[in-house]
């Protein structure tokens, strides 16, 4: 059972966490040091959760109280948090009527169904940039001009994308409230249209001529960099995956691959890149993310294999040279580039123009008006996990290892031509840096 000096001696720590008192009241202590009454109960046989307000605001005594009020109400077979609901809707003032008391409320609501990367996101976007700001007020203290305030101080850091998906959740906790039985109108509603117009997509600087690809290979596995290094960049370049997926590839997700044999084929050799991962790729945007299959040419096996041979007792693929049980660099295979003459030419994350680019002008070249152009152009996107233009979420998700064999066979090829000029793996592994093609 919970005591003051306990609660009032409660700290932050990396995570969330709870301190249990007793017939369901508990203390909710985020990573900010914010602590939150609540009382878990069962109604109509699903758990929930009420708020009881903030500590110190609402001491322990109080907390305990409203709780018995909630327990009372409950067994007169009422759900609490809709009893609170109706008191607010009749105009009963309630401090949970602040913006973040109902923020906070909302968001464990949303817990269930987000995926952990989303939902760390979304609750420090607000405690950063929105709890401090308008935190306090009452949920009928903001209006547009409020709100717009609030985002426009987001927009001066030059984070456009964000100030945007704070308005939408922002938008959602009016929707929630609304919800609750809170008569409220949702500023979030019009301010959008007064927002900055979010920018042009970053294009990364590519080599978008074949020879030119060639040309970075070939010097690339003659650096003077590190053997992982350079199968990681090999890699890379083969999948024209997002490099972090690639710095993230963990042994686990390879299949198909015959690890004892060298010389065996490997016809179903497939890099299988979690959902979770493809979200954190996506920077946390609403995109939708799905398990992404990526069929892996005899060129990349080989390469697999080679580097399995350097970090085959670390989960990581590519690992860092400080301590195995993290990736390697982000910056790694980028300044290997710059160190190579490539600065302000081409950058890891350029492979996916790169690859799109030269496959799309291919089969435009062979293929011409026949109709499985449009096929392999969609094919192409599938490939780089885009999705492609006029294919829904649902298909999306039906068909991410679809086309599996025109998928590989391009792969194939595009391995095929990009590695004219390659050096062996095992000479990657042991030689030393040799002069650049001339």
């Amino acid at each position: 059972m919970l005591t003051d000096k306990a609660v009032k001696a409660a700290t932050a720590r990396d995570k969330a966490y709870k301190i249990a008192d007793r017939q369901g009241l508990f203390l909710h202590v985020s990573p900010k040091a914010h602590k939150t009454w609540r009382y878990k109960y069962r109604f109509d046989g699903k758990e929930q959760a009420l708020g009881l307000g903030t500590y110190p605001d609402v001491s322990l005594a109080a907390a305990r109280e409203a709780r018995d009020g909630a327990r009372k109400i409950l067994r007169s077979g009422r759900d609490p948090r809709m009893d609170k609901a109706r008191r607010k809707l009749i105009g009963g003032r309630d401090e949970r009527q602040t913006f973040e008391a109902i923020a906070r409320d909302w968001y464990e609501q949303q817990l269930p169904r987000w995926k952990p990367v989303h939902a760390n996101d979304v609750i420090i976007s607000l405690e950063r940039d929105v709890f401090p700001y308008i935190g306090a007020l009452e949920l009928s203290e903001i209006d547009e001009p409020v709100l717009l305030a609030v985002l426009r101080k987001v927009e001066a850091r030059g984070a456009i994308e964000t100030a945007r998906r704070l308005k939408q959740r922002v938008g959602s906790v009016f929707v929630y409230a609304r919800g609750l039985g809170i008569k409220v109108d949702n500023p979030a509603v019009a301010v959008g249209a007064a927002l900055k117009p979010v920018p042009p997509a970053k294009r990364y600087p590519a080599l978008i001529k074949i020879d030119g690809v060639q040309q970075l290979v070939h010097d690339v596995d003659r650096a003077g960099a590190s053997p992982v290094t350079r199968l990681a960049a090999r890699v890379l370049a083969l999948t024209a995956q997002r490099p972090g997926m690639v710095r993230r590839m963990t042994w686990e997700q390879l299949s198909g691959i015959d690890w004892k044999d060298a010389s065996a084929p490997s016809p179903e050799a497939l890099w299988t890149i979690p959902a979770d991962e493809m979200k954190l790729e996506l920077h946390l945007r609403d995109d939708e993310a799905f398990e992404h299959c990526v069929p892996l040419a005899p060129e990349a096996v080989a390469t697999l294999r080679g580097v399995r041979w350097l970090t085959g007792r670390s989960p990581y693929v590519f690992p860092s040279s400080l301590s195995g049980l993290t990736p390697i660099s982000e910056n790694a295979i980028g300044y290997l580039y710059n160190r190579e003459g490539y600065k302000g030419r081409h950058v890891p994350h350029g492979w996916r123009s790169s690859f799109s680019t030269i496959m799309n002008e291919l089969t435009e070249r062979e293929l011409g008006d026949d109709i499985r152009l449009f096929a392999d152009r969609m094919i192409i996107d599938l490939m780089l996990a885009h999705s492609p233009k006029g294919l829904s979420a649902s298909e999306l998700r039906y068909n991410r290892a679809a086309f599996m064999p025109r998928r590989r066979e391009l792969a194939e090829r595009w391995a095929s031509m990009i590695m004219v000029d390659a050096l062996p793996v095992d000479e990657i592994i042991h030689s030393p840096r040799r002069k650049r093609r001339t």
